[in-house]
């Protein structure tokens, strides 16, 4: 599991880098798939599959992204797969944007 936070006016990137189980770089065969398992947020993958934008829905939600990826390099096929868990805060006020008017007396 991957989580991750951001407000309603913001967007994330995630970017997959495959590795072995000793943590060397790996590929996976063909693009990875994602999908919005829950909540409301939108994907914009990548051709490759590698990265994705997560786009933030409403605030207050918990969006679970899957991606999963072959690992058999091969004719066969090995799923792997993570789950994003994305957080969707409401953005906060960072300023009172103060205003003036100027009226006779």
């Amino acid at each position: 599991m991957y989580p991750v936070t951001s407000t309603n006016e913001e967007k994330v990137t995630i970017v997959l880098n495959p590795t072995t189980a000793a943590g060397n770089p790996a590929s996976v065969d063909g693009a990875p798939v994602w999908s919005v398992e829950s909540g409301d947020a939108t994907l914009e993958v990548a051709a490759d599959g590698l990265s994705c934008v997560i786009i933030s829905g409403a605030a207050e939600v918990v969006n679970t992204v899957t991606v999963t990826a072959d690992a058999d390099m091969g004719a066969g096929v090995v799923s792997i797969s993570e789950t994003i868990v994305y957080t969707v805060s409401a953005a906060q006020a960072t300023g009172l944007g103060v205003n003036s008017t100027v009226s006779p007396k």
